[in-house]
């Protein structure tokens, strides 16, 4: 059955990849969620969020669904698909060919399988719980960086950085003092996938949503990775914030990033 749910996610993935990259500069309503003027939403997320649905309902439909726009039903089912249809709406909107597809799976409350697909390197990310993280098929692993100052990380900034800018750029400033250098891209599912296959040695960020991370998440562990909070405690998708990395040199940003909670 695992088997079965894994090869919807994976189909689905690919196909709202496609219509996100057909749908590239046709985007003909911009909108900004209540009280984030930053955080837009178009035709084109909603649209591939409903793909997404009737896809998996078509072969599942008694599953539960938490979505980043439709949020979710009502359901009494074990299994709940946590869906992100458009992770980096901003840089889709601008044409930046930097966004993906989002698509994790929990059964009773425990991740089982991820699919993140990014249609404009045509690179499908993917895991089952158990059995290893894989990039179009091929098995991967996070680095063996064992030094901070040799790591090249990645970060993201919330909806609300204007609030809590002091912090956050506390934070980049700190990294950006004991790393070789830092990145934002600008989607976070591709930040956890990108440490998955040792691009990226480490990723933090203090305000996520379920369908950001929820298939990065287990494709990082997966591949061998290490996922707490900021202060490195174990965590959960349902926790805003969330440090990843390759396992060895994760000891280390935790120490940065305690210097710029204090």
């Amino acid at each position: 059955m695992e088997n079965a749910m894994l090869q919807v996610a994976l189909d689905a993935a690919l196909e709202a990849g496609k219509f996100l990259r057909m749908n590239v500069g046709k985007v003909k309503h911009v909108e900004r969620k209540q009280g984030q003027e930053t955080n837009l939403v178009t035709e084109i997320d909603k649209k591939a969020e409903e793909l997404i649905i009737r896809k998996i309902r078509n072969r599942f439909g008694n599953h539960h669904f938490l979505g980043e726009e439709s949020g979710g039903n009502q359901s009494t089912s074990d299994y709940k698909w946590i869906i992100d249809p458009l992770d980096g709406t901003t840089n889709f909107t601008h044409g930046l060919p930097i966004y993906c597809v989002s698509i994790g799976l929990e059964f009773q409350g425990e991740l089982i399988l991820g699919a993140v697909y990014d249609p404009n390197y045509d690179e499908l990310f993917s895991a089952e719980k158990g059995k290893g993280a894989f990039l179009n098929g091929r098995r991967i692993r996070v680095s063996t960086i064992s030094k901070l100052i040799d790591s090249l990380l990645v970060t993201g900034f919330p909806y609300d950085v204007r609030t809590k800018a002091d912090s956050l750029l506390r934070h980049f400033n700190n990294f950006l003092m004991e790393t070789q250098a830092v990145r934002r891209l600008g989607s976070a599912a591709l930040d956890l996938c990108y440490v998955a296959c040792a691009r990226f040695d480490g990723f933090w960020e203090a305000a996520l949503n379920p369908w950001d991370i929820a298939a990065g998440v287990l494709i990082i562990e997966e591949a061998g990775g290490t996922y707490t909070d900021l202060r490195g405690f174990p965590s959960s998708i349902y926790n805003k914030e969330l440090l990843v990395s390759n396992g060895i040199i994760h000891d280390q940003m935790v120490d940065v990033l305690k210097r710029g909670l204090k």
